[in-house]
């Protein structure tokens, strides 16, 4: 049983961007006043609250993610309805720049979906609160099956002893690149293998000024993924963004490094202007420099290139993490794509862990979702789709399969409040790009800034 180790009017609900003013005062009032509903306690309830079986069931689900997710979701949840007489299920989605705040606006509420997408960067912390549901019980009872789960990320989901939530599949974040916009800028793509982090920007450069600045060599790695791709960083360094303690894990010094190379990319060309960066970003995937045809790579997740490539129209490619020695010795990792959780103010919890257990064990649900949450978490599921994947989703297959042997292991979950890094990151990002702080300033106050979010 998960313990309350936290006073909910301690701190607002996470959110990407964060909440200010009057939604800050209207989180903090709500959470105090509404943290034990439900159970609370995590939310090990000994029975399934109520089923089918005491009459219609309706069910709301949440999630994040591009076009094509939103569609394989939908459909999704309409084979799960015509399987399951008596339940019925809401969609609420939405892309992954509002998802945070609606997520924790809700939870804060009382009105949290009963199954919901997590992420990595905040399952402690709604475990912490007391918001996500134990699913230890229901996987001991066999309502969720997790014995075909890959061993790789199997307990990635787990607080203290607790299961929290379930990964829907496992991923890597590497470099996404268009060979043909680099051919057809006469630049030769550097191998993966042996290539630093120096030749990465030098290469891009050149994409941009063959192209007259039409095609850029590269999106910005700062703002899509910057805490990850930092992250893989300072791995590769020996460092780690937080320590098995949960405190900070790297140095100054190498988030100033990493922070320089961005603004060579930038200074260079390898990347487009600071308002053209910015304004990709907030695109999301769909607007994704690979994806339109303006840029030649760019750093995402290997779940994400079906989408990119269906918006670019062309054959796109995964290259490994440059390094900074060029041994090829990265801090990369596997890591749960995402993951699937239940509320603890569910009121059908059964019900709701039964449908997880569809959501990573069901062979007719991988068929529809293939590898878009990931490759299968069910690795005999894995298998099963790989041959019918379309072309990007078996190059993920295959690229994650060849690097898995040099991956270094998953971090633990980040510490409550680590949900706050990407937003830090991403500011202190722009105004670096904008010259609006130094490197060495930047770093100075994002140390800060994050000690005191995981406080």
């Amino acid at each position: 049983m998960h313990t309350n180790r936290t006073n909910w009017a301690r701190a607002p609900w996470p959110t990407r961007l964060g909440v200010t003013g009057g939604v800050l005062g209207l989180l903090l009032t709500t959470a105090a006043c509404g943290g034990d509903s439900g159970g609370g306690g995590g939310g090990a309830a000994a029975d399934g609250g109520t089923t089918r079986e005491d009459g219609p069931v309706s069910m709301r689900m949440s999630w994040w993610g591009s076009d094509t997710r939103h569609a394989a979701t939908q459909e999704l949840i309409d084979l799960y309805e015509s399987e399951n007489e008596g339940v019925t299920i809401e969609g609420d989605f939405t892309g992954f720049a509002d998802y945070w705040d609606r997520l924790a606006t809700g939870t804060a509420g009382g009105q949290a979906p009963c199954v919901m997408q997590q992420d990595t960067r905040y399952v402690r912390e709604y475990a912490d609160r007391n918001a996500l549901l134990d699913l230890t019980p229901y996987i001991e009872d066999g309502t969720i099956d997790t014995s075909n789960l890959d061993e790789n990320v199997a307990e990635t989901g787990m607080v203290e002893d607790a299961t929290y939530a379930i990964p829907t599949g496992v991923n890597a974040f590497s470099l996404v690149v268009d060979p043909q916009a680099y051919a057809a800028a006469g630049v030769e793509l550097p191998d993966d293998s042996s290539w630093t982090w120096d030749e990465m920007v030098e290469t891009a450069a050149q994409v941009t000024s063959a192209t007259g600045g039409q095609v850029y060599g590269m999106q910005a790695m700062g703002l899509n993924g910057g805490d990850t791709n930092f992250e893989v960083y300072a791995r590769e360094q020996g460092e780690a963004l937080f320590d098995e303690n949960g405190e900070i894990g790297f140095t100054q010094e190498t988030l100033a490094e990493w922070w320089n190379i961005e603004k060579q990319a930038s200074e260079t060309g390898a990347e487009p202007p600071p308002s053209t960066t910015v304004e990709v970003f907030n695109g999301g995937v769909d607007q994704a420099l690979v994806a339109t045809g303006r840029g030649a790579s760019g750093f995402w997740w290997t779940n994400e290139l079906p989408a990119l490539t269906a918006g670019a129209g062309t054959e796109l490619q995964f290259m490994r993490f440059p390094t900074e020695a060029g041994d090829g010795e990265t801090g990369m990792y596997l890591k749960p794509a995402m993951f699937w959780a239940v509320s603890s103010s569910c009121e059908s919890p059964q019900e709701a862990a039964m449908l997880v257990d569809w959501l990573i064990n069901s062979e007719d649900a991988v068929e529809i979702i293939k590898a878009d949450r990931g490759l299968p978490v069910n690795t005999e599921l894995r298998d099963q789709i790989a041959p019918t994947l379309d072309p990007a989703g078996q190059a993920a297959v295959s690229f994650v399969e060849e690097i898995t042997p040099e991956l270094q292991d998953p971090p633990a979950l980040p510490p409550q409040g680590a949900g706050e890094v990407q937003a830090i990151l991403q500011r202190y990002t722009e105004q670096i790009l904008f010259d609006q702080i130094s490197v060495e300033d930047a770093a100075e106050q994002f140390m800060s800034e994050v000690e005191s979010a995981i406080a």
